[in-house]
């Protein structure tokens, strides 16, 4: 049953259809761009998802022909200050954040053009599925802005030399190269992009929530760290999901030859 909770014109729709949250940029004239408004409501839309334990996942779409444009240039121009700019990129970094610390895995639903903060969003996802006609840039540098906030998401996904092409060319790479590189899971016909993502947010619903939430903190926490206090950051999370009610049914399924009953 799917049910929608902020309303049709708003910054940010979002919908649910039993444990899973949509979550769709709703400004499709302006290809999705991220102006003040749209962060704002990305921002409150998240926390309020992470806060409510029946959500397992997160499908982050656009609305019209982009996925997502970047920023709001014309906002940004009529606003020409230092300050202003740290605010919002600062704002921007927050919700990027947000998407990472959640315990719901966020799943990138990507058609048309990703560009710059755009293709950052895409980064920061967990996980992401391209239709075959999705195109994704850092374009910034053609416009003498080097998109120094994509560079953080871009040089976790990527290889260095493949992101730094990407930041210092600002040219656009298809769906099929977005995959060879590292920055999208699966590509797919248009008229498949919805059931293909279905289909991995239903393989990640079926796991133990417990599992997949203190999986994904200690995904990202262990990647900044040196490789021994990343070990030992696994193994007390391992030893802590071992004796999760969950995991216990779980072993002993598999032990009795049977289905867990989750």
């Amino acid at each position: 049953m799917s049910a929608v909770f902020k309303e049709e014109g708003a910054p940010v729709r979002l919908e649910r259809t039993g444990a899973v949250a949509r979550l769709t940029l709703n400004r499709p004239e302006q290809y999705n761009a991220l102006s003040e408004a749209v962060l704002e409501a990305l921002q409150g839309s998240l926390t309020e998802i992470a806060d409510d334990a029946s959500l397992r996942v997160v499908v982050l779409a656009g609305a019209g022909k982009a996925f997502c444009a970047g920023h709001d240039l014309r906002e940004m121009r009529a606003n020409p200050s230092g300050d202003y700019y740290t605010e919002l990129f600062a704002r921007c970094t927050r919700v990027m954040m947000t998407v990472q610390r959640m315990p719901q895995p966020v799943i990138a639903r990507v058609h048309g053009v990703a560009t710059a903060a755009g293709c950052q969003l895409v980064a920061m996802c967990d996980l992401a599925v391209a239709s075959t006609e999705a195109r994704f840039a850092v374009s910034g540098v053609n416009l003498g802005l080097f998109c120094s906030t994509p560079s953080v998401a871009l040089s976790r996904n990527l290889s260095r030399k493949q992101a730094f092409e990407l930041l210092v060319t600002g040219d656009f790479i298809d769906a099929q190269a977005a995959r060879d590189k590292g920055l999208v899971n699966r590509v797919v016909e248009p008229g498949e992009l919805d059931a293909e993502i279905d289909r991995l947010a239903a393989s990640i619903c079926a796991k133990p929530a417990v599992a997949i939430s203190m999986g994904k903190q200690l995904f990202y926490r262990q990647l900044e760290m040196g490789i021994e206090a990343a070990y030992q950051l696994a193994g007390q999370t391992m030893a802590c999901n071992m004796v999760d009610p969950a995991t216990v049914e779980g072993v002993q399924a598999f032990l009795d030859g049977r289905r867990p009953n989750w």
